[in-house]
């Protein structure tokens, strides 16, 4: 374990690595102990607190899991625990609020880098970039056919969004872009503001059929778990293409692997899996997947400004005050 010590009684210990703006306002406010070389595991966390007893807050990852029995060890000393990240599954909100630390996440600032890698991801399964990739790797040298690695044009397609947050919409709106028809499955209908004419179906299976492109933007839930299945792939037209930038658990992989190599579903682009970073590798065997290794924030400026909206919840707490994204 390698933290960096500060010379004045630390108030905040960062376990995860940050981003250098972040990191340095972490130590001009907090005079924060940082972990810039590896995330701290839950274990190594307790000791640090543990041998720093000025130590009020900790800014965590999304890796880094922060569970009850965690939790009951860090109170009363800890008062809140910040992660740097929308999603947050790993942190036991509930046993949190009944010891009473105050959880936070950092909802907005990754919302325009996300929709960017969702449409990243959709123009390379659509053109085949994995395929082209690996042309390009293996030195080229032949000319291609008219026919050859022909790929899906996107121009003009129907795109279903199944789940039509803050994301979801910035989606929406670089798929107007390039003249593609929206269609968006939500628990609610938009304002017709914020629908920019696109069409409400309130039932994903009715959707599921009209969409050559389906973009998944829904939270993880025990509803959602595994809600990408056969069945419902099936009802996706033949040849549509899946795109993941929300959290792998959404889909039934075996389900997903045994479409695509059947063909009924064209091509997928994945940026989250059910398990990582130790994701399924049959994915890799299939040329027509074209995969990123979540990083749908990893933008400097998202990174910078979801660590900053962390430390502005701490500096809330340690002052006083109520936190802007508080879980609890």
């Amino acid at each position: 374990m390698s933290v960096l010590s500060t010379a004045n009684a630390p108030r905040l210990l960062c376990a995860a690595p940050l981003t250098a703006a972040v990191a340095e306002r972490a130590v001009t406010e907090f005079d924060a102990l940082l972990s810039q070389e590896k995330q701290l595991t839950p274990a190594e966390m307790l000791a640090v607190v543990k041998a720093n007893p000025s130590i009020q807050a900790i800014l965590v990852s999304s890796r880094i899991p922060v569970k009850a029995e965690t939790l009951m060890a860090l109170a009363p000393q800890i008062k809140i625990i910040a992660t740097s990240s929308v999603g947050y599954e790993h942190l036991d909100v509930a046993a949190a609020t009944s010891l009473g630390v105050v959880t936070t996440n950092t909802p907005d600032v990754l919302t325009n880098a996300t929709a960017d890698m969702a449409m990243l991801l959709l123009l390379g399964a659509a053109r085949r970039m994995r395929e082209y990739l690996q042309v390009m790797d293996n030195g080229w040298r032949r000319r291609f056919g008219l026919g050859d690695l022909l790929g899906t044009e996107v121009s003009g397609k129907t795109l279903g969004i199944w789940g039509m947050g803050r994301i979801g919409q910035a989606v929406a709106r670089r798929a107007r872009g390039f003249d593609m028809k929206v269609l968006y499955c939500n628990r609610s209908r938009l304002s017709p503001e914020l629908e920019h004419g696109a069409t409400y179906f309130s039932d994903l299976e009715a959707m599921l059929p009209h969409c050559d492109f389906l973009s998944l933007h829904a939270p993880s839930s025990p509803e959602t778990t595994g809600a990408i299945n056969a069945d419902r792939l099936k009802q996706l037209p033949q040849g549509a293409i899946l795109v993941n930038t929300a959290r792998g658990q959404l889909v039934n992989e075996d389900d997903l692997l045994a479409a695509l190599k059947s063909g009924h579903i064209a091509a997928a682009g994945l940026d989250v899996f059910a398990a990582e970073p130790e994701y399924d590798l049959r994915f890799r065997a299939l040329p027509n997947v074209f995969m990123a290794p979540h990083m749908g924030s990893a933008t400097i400026e998202t990174r910078d400004a979801m660590g900053l909206r962390a430390l502005e919840n701490i500096a809330a707490v340690l002052s006083g005050r109520s936190a802007r994204d508080a879980l609890n």
